[in-house]
């Protein structure tokens, strides 16, 4: 199935306009509770200054304490409704947004990945929507609702002195637009810097999180920490600098509003002066310039955050664009046919390679952007049906992204991974050629029996009893309370981790595909439990290709040739025998996983 292009369709004004009612209704009510807090300042202002001049009696007083109740409790409520009809909205509208994403990226989760790392994805997923959230509910809600109030004040004022009116228009616009601007200019750079900062901090952190066992079983560990604790420190002194430039902002702003307060008293001074009001209001007015010119100041320091929402916008952009892209590079040349006929080709196209065949990579290099390093560079190998290699190498050499390549989860920049001359690289419909043994296998709190038909649902009783018996766990298995039925715990905890990379290798046979791919599956076990295992695999496995990624050389003599990696290319290659006879620094390394030995 194709995926839906809408990368031609924005990430934020189409969804304003869909909910554009609902978010004018939110800044509405934002602005009402505004005005009922300059309200209930106003007539506490009032109420104050007439209680102090000791009224005969309490009615004369009475309507100001009614009114500042009212607007108390206004306010408070006002302000839920604006909250409650604003996140709703904004929820709703980023729901649509993750629907939008999913869409586009699940139909090509295998291509999607040649072009963004984990870290990239989560990162799309997990904080450029939920900044697209923010924009509603910390820019455009707060700027939407201090424009109705600056134009609400701006007529009120000009009702009263249109000269007046005009001089505050120019204060509270200074505010509202001027002064946010400034300070957006001189810490955009800064921003840019810490975003970009934070983002490669998240991408290697999550990296290697995915990828831990290789970091401390490579010793790189103490590399990756130290590497990692300068990004955040640099990254730490950005976002420093950042928080004390919006404290002088916040700090210059506030001053201003303290002139416009003082500015506001002594207008409505003049006009006591000239007995057009009442001595008794002449709090109220500098009173209700309080909550009015905090509005604008906080919707400029939401102005200030701006760039943050851009930059979020345009990775969500570009990841759609980039996948519309894949999608329709994976279709061209081929007919413009129905889903209905792409299955039938795909299932006849995989029932044909099933029974095997050559699997071969010509000149293959690949990288995830054109602006980083090559993480595979002109590799070239020739696996035929049944054979067995072995790739080896340091954390970061390239050997799991080689690995991904053979699978077809990504797809080589240069040259080509073909099976039987057939690139495997076509969005996940040669699942059939390929198994995984990894480090840690999926094993879910059902059944024995259950977890080993993950191989093949339709297997029966007899079929999982024999591939089990294959692995050396048939005796273990009947001995259980309940033999095949008896549950494995939550991630298998009922056996050991010999046991069960055994039922994942059970699994494997059920699967009876040609190539399976061994990705560490002895990290963490025993000497003795791990050689058991390796003689297990190279026995029930005989006739399968043998792609196995390790950072040890115990089993070498097993494979028909052994692949060193460094730095995405190949350093040493070559059987067991010609590499202990001709390199010395593999004899080295062998005599290191073999202390006592000498072959």
């Amino acid at each position: 199935m194709r995926a839906t292009d809408n990368s031609s369709q924005g990430w934020f004004l189409p969804y304003l306009k869909h909910y554009f009612w609902a978010f004018l209704a939110a800044a509405f009510l934002g602005a009402l509770s505004i005005g009922c807090a300059g309200a209930l300042l106003f007539t506490s202002g009032h109420l104050i200054t007439r209680s102090a001049l000791k009224p005969e009696n309490i009615l004369m007083v009475y309507v100001p304490i009614v009114l500042v109740r009212t607007f108390g409790f206004s306010k408070a409520v006002i302000q839920y409704l604006e909250r409650l009809v604003g996140h709703d909205a904004a929820l709703r509208l980023v729901s649509r947004m993750r629907v939008r994403l999913y869409r586009a990226v699940e139909p090509q989760a295998l291509m999607i990945r040649s072009k963004f790392r984990t870290g990239d994805l989560l990162g799309l997923l997990a904080e450029d929507i939920e900044q697209l959230q923010n924009i509603y509910l910390k820019l455009v809600l707060p700027a939407l609702s201090a424009l109705l109030i600056y134009a609400a004040g701006i007529l009120a004022l000009g009702w009263m002195d249109g000269t007046f009116a005009l001089l505050m228009a120019l204060y509270g616009g200074f505010l509202l637009f001027i002064a946010p601007a400034i300070s957006l200019g001189t810490s955009l750079a800064k921003r840019r810097t810490f975003k970009q900062e934070r983002s490669k901090a998240y991408q290697e952190l999550t990296d290697a999180l995915f990828g831990m066992s290789d970091l401390v079983l490579s010793g790189r560990t103490g590399h990756f920490l130290s590497t990692f604790t300068q990004r955040h420190k640099r990254a730490a002194m950005v976002e420093n600098s950042l928080r004390r430039n919006e404290w002088r902002s916040h700090w210059i702003a506030q001053c201003l509003v303290g002139g416009g307060i003082v500015i506001m008293t002594v207008w409505a001074g003049g006009l006591v002066a000239q007995n057009r009001i009442e001595a008794t209001w002449l709090a109220s007015f500098a009173l209700v310039t309080f909550p009015l010119l905090d509005a604008f100041v906080r919707a400029g320091e939401a102005v200030v955050h701006a760039p943050e929402y851009q930059d979020s916008l345009r990775r969500l952009k570009d990841s759609e664009k980039d996948t519309s892209a894949l999608a329709a590079r994976s279709d061209a040349g081929q007919p413009a046919a129905d889903d209905a006929a792409d299955t039938k080709e795909e299932q006849a196209t995989a029932q044909r390679l099933s029974h095997g065949g050559d699997l071969l990579l010509n000149n293959v290099s690949f990288r995830y952007a054109a602006t980083h390093e090559w993480s595979v560079r002109n590799i070239s190998l020739h696996v035929p049906q049944g054979g067995k290699v072995a790739l080896l190498g340091r954390s970061g050499a390239g050997k799991s992204t080689l690995l991904n390549l053979i699978q077809g989860a990504l797809q080589p920049n240069e040259g080509s991974v073909t099976v039987a001359g057939v690139p495997v690289f076509t969005g996940g419909a040669y699942s059939s050629l390929f198994a995984v043994l990894n480090q840690q296998p999926y094993l879910f709190d059902t059944t024995v029996a259950n977890n080993i038909r993950l191989g093949r649902p339709d297997a029966s009783l007899n079929e999982v009893r024999a591939v089990t018996e294959q692995v050396g766990l048939g005796a273990l298995i009947d001995s259980l309370p309940e033999g095949y039925d008896t549950r494995m715990q939550e991630t298998g905890l009922r056996f050991s981790g010999g046991e069960r990379q055994r039922i994942a290798l059970a699994r494997i046979l059920l699967q009876n595909h040609p190539i399976v791919l061994l990705d560490e599956p002895t990290v963490g076990l025993d000497p003795l439990t791990e050689h058991e295992l390796m003689q297990t695999m190279f026995c029930v496995l005989e006739g399968k290709t043998l792609i196995w990624i390790t950072h040890h050389l115990t089993g070498m003599k097993h494979m028909d040739e052994v692949i060193f990696m460094e730095q995405g290319t190949i350093s040493m290659r070559g059987s067991h025998d010609e590499l202990w006879r001709d390199h010395a620094r593999y004899r080295n390394l062998y005599k290191m996983d073999h202390p006592g030995l000498e072959k």
